[in-house]
């Protein structure tokens, strides 16, 4: 059982691809007439799309430079370029503890980087304290600020909306810069109320960076589509900025990959795909929230009964289990389960089939 990979798997342990996904794929196959390239920044109207989802009204958008990108990954290695490159020197504060990749991609750009406390020390709830008396202390004007807009990766323990609020005026007050990973839109609670952490941000500081991925809310994980945005103080710096970040994608991949952006649009463009997709995206996140529901309650009356009630109040598809090395050391020799080393669940590759056996294996290592 693979609880490690970081993908949405169905009752059938598969990475489904939606419905909307294959109408949209049927029409564009059809239309097709041309692969020739698309411009250094991407689909204009894959580009408008990334605008409406992320921000909706809340900016204007000829204060928002964005990027098609290949994947949220490539967002964020564009954005670290140009830390370096147009504001050097720069360091960025990560959460502690962050997505594994965070450092690496970071770190080939040569961004400096430091932590903020984020995770308690119980590794169960949020250190909201520590986060604001980091930032408040250790941070100095110019600053980045890397944050998880929601279902926070690997945890899963996100802000609450209030504690939202504090953060983005820490921001403001100490002049840093917000870059918010926004990986997991419609994962959480939903489309609109999983950006209310950039809602908050974007109410009080007038510059941001917004990195976000199609792969899960739209299940095009192969298909690598993200976006950068980059939101700015007026038109006259988007359109500098857009110049510099064509400037680096020139000299990186060149330019994005048609297809997937292409499907996003293609179903936004259309009001039926449009409500089918929001209906799929929903399915995936009421499974989930499920999913998590049986394994506490399960957990319950496995072994001696164990209290993971915790989980319940973290979200989207990853949660800190509490296990240890040795537990998961244990769970994937002695019962082939594998988890991230950190103690990190896909609940979204949970099986309700498997349920008992998970469950069974998991209190096995903890009693033992």
């Amino acid at each position: 059982m693979n609880l490690s990979v970081g993908v949405y798997k169905d009752a059938s342990g598969q990475t489904p691809v939606l419905r909307c996904v294959k109408e949209a794929e049927r029409r564009l196959i059809d239309g097709e007439l041309t692969k020739g390239y698309l411009p250094i920044d991407g689909l204009a109207d894959y580009r408008n799309d990334v605008r409406k989802l992320v921000f909706g009204d809340s900016v204007d958008a000829d204060r928002i430079a964005v990027l098609q990108t290949p994947g949220g990954t490539g967002a964020l290695r564009i954005a670290a370029g140009f830390l370096t490159s147009q504001l050097s020197p720069i360091r960025i504060w990560m959460p502690s503890p962050t997505w594994a990749n965070h450092s690496s991609v970071f770190e080939s750009e040569g961004l400096a980087m430091e932590a903020y406390r984020y995770l308690g020390a119980d590794r169960k709830s949020f250190d909201f304290s520590g986060m604001i008396d980091d930032l408040k202390t250790k941070t100095a004007a110019g600053d980045a600020v890397l944050l998880h807009a929601c279902c926070h990766n690997p945890t899963g323990v996100d802000p609450s909306g209030d504690q939202w609020r504090e953060i983005a005026a820490l921001l403001a007050e100490r002049h840093l810069l917000p870059m918010i990973d926004f990986a997991y839109q419609g994962f959480g609670e939903g489309l609109s109320e999983d950006a209310v952490g950039v809602n908050a941000v974007l109410d009080v500081c007038e510059e941001a960076i917004v990195c976000n991925s199609f792969s899960k809310n739209f299940g095009l994980y192969s298909e690598r589509v993200g976006g950068l945005s980059m939101v700015t103080a007026d038109a006259s710096a988007a359109s500098a900025v857009q110049s510099q970040l064509k400037k680096l994608v020139r000299c990186n991949y060149s330019n994005p990959p048609r297809h997937g952006a292409a499907i996003v649009s293609t179903i936004l463009a259309d009001e039926s795909l449009t409500s089918m997709w929001h209906d799929e995206l929903a399915e995936m996140r009421t499974r989930i929230k499920s999913l998590r529901q049986q394994f506490v309650e399960k957990m319950k009356t496995t072994g001696g009964g164990h209290d993971f009630s915790f989980l319940l109040s973290q979200n989207g598809m990853f949660s800190f289990s509490g296990l240890n090395h040795m537990q998961v050391d244990q769970l994937k020799n002695k019962h082939s389960i594998y988890v991230v080393g950190s103690g990190r669940i896909n609940v979204a590759g949970m099986s309700e089939a498997r349920m008992e056996q998970l469950c069974s294996a998991v209190a096995d290592v903890v009693e033992n």
